[in-house]
């Protein structure tokens, strides 16, 4: 519309994320994560450095006979009543739904006031039957999301697939107004499902009520990835290009961790994942529930870093501890021992 979006509506991670990076293919599966670092200097700050750091995942040479069980979790409700809701949701699945062959399922379940299976789990290869069941959507009445969810995941239960691909994708404008209405109570019933192996993935349709922070939040606790779709072109990128990405897990609660030399870099800060950064000491605790990385998945991570003698501190230096030095936590000075802190004031 020409205009820029607010700043704070901007996740910085998925801003680098979108875009395609020419990373090194990984080598197998054991490696199955290739690793680009690039540093340069700061467009926007000369006196400090950008670290770029890039993963690629592995893409498993039997993939395309992995069978799907995908149940599509659609919302009806009269907020979705718009062309850029309803309509190109149909067509976004539509498009998915042609590639997809006989040894796949697809489900189709829509919730509104009240929930119910409009497509019996059917062959990915019966286009027609997919495509009329889609034709028959509408739009109309109050969210009820949490029942809408309850349904699809007992349904993927059902059509279970071992060694399959097992996901609900809900896809919505957000609008959860019915049914359950706290946060934590629908993150948590979606966090007991992903542990019987069904995944969550969100797609988000529409503007004005749109719901982009719970959509997020959703398919991070059910171990599945979130796209926002505003025109054909978006759905093709993410549900024919990045197919495999989107729907093969290859590595689940994954955690990245980077740790600097104090003696060369002074002051650092990651650029974005705000949301997603972990305790340091969360790393090493598998019961800390993380991020999963699909078939050819690629994460992209900026560094702004200030290497010493640069002068691209912004921090006020410290008094007590040596950052000089790696591991060193003794004061500078010994004769400050005896202080418990110093007070600053800036006026």
């Amino acid at each position: 519309a020409g205009r820029l979006p607010p700043a704070n509506a901007v996740r910085e991670e998925e801003l680098l994320n979108y875009f395609s990076y020419d990373y090194t293919d990984a080598a197998d599966t054991q490696e199955p994560f290739s690793i680009t670092t690039e540093l340069g200097k700061t467009p926007w700050n000369h006196q400090t450095q950008l670290l770029h750091v890039g993963l690629k995942g592995y893409v498993p040479p039997a993939m395309d006979s992995t069978a799907a069980n995908l149940v599509f979790l659609v919302d009806v409700s009269g907020s979705m009543n718009s062309p850029d809701k309803l309509g190109l949701l149909k067509s976004s699945i539509n498009l998915m739904a042609q590639q997809l062959d006989a040894d796949d399922t697809v489900s189709l379940v829509v919730y509104a006031g009240s929930s119910g299976i409009v497509l019996e789990p059917t062959g990915g290869d019966q286009h027609r039957k997919i495509d009329q069941a889609l034709s028959r959507l509408s739009a109309g009445g109050s969210t009820n999301g949490a029942q809408g969810i309850e349904l699809a995941y007992q349904l993927a239960s059902e059509h279970f697939k071992e060694d399959g691909v097992n996901r609900v994708i809900l896809a919505t404008d957000g609008d959860f107004n019915v049914g359950i209405d706290d946060v934590e109570e629908l993150k948590a019933l979606i966090a007991r499902k992903r542990d019987s192996g069904i995944a969550l993935t969100t797609l988000g349709f529409g503007t004005g009520n749109y719901n982009d922070h719970l959509m997020e939040q959703l398919a991070d606790v059910g171990n599945g990835a979130y796209a926002y779709i505003d025109t054909l072109s978006e759905a093709r990128k993410v549900l024919v290009d990045e197919l495999q990405a989107t729907l093969l897990t290859i590595a689940s609660d994954v955690k990245i961790q980077i740790e600097f030399n104090p003696a060369v870099v002074s002051e650092y800060r990651l650029i974005g994942y705000s949301n997603r950064q972990l305790a340091n000491e969360d790393f090493n605790n598998d019961r800390v529930d993380a991020g999963e990385i699909g078939a050819g998945h690629t994460v992209t991570a900026l560094y702004e870093i200030a290497l010493r003698g640069d002068g691209g501190e912004r921090h006020s230096p410290s008094r007590y501890g040596r950052r000089d030095k790696p591991g060193m936590d003794e004061p500078a000075d010994a004769s400050l021992m005896d202080e418990i802190a110093e007070l600053r004031l800036r006026c």
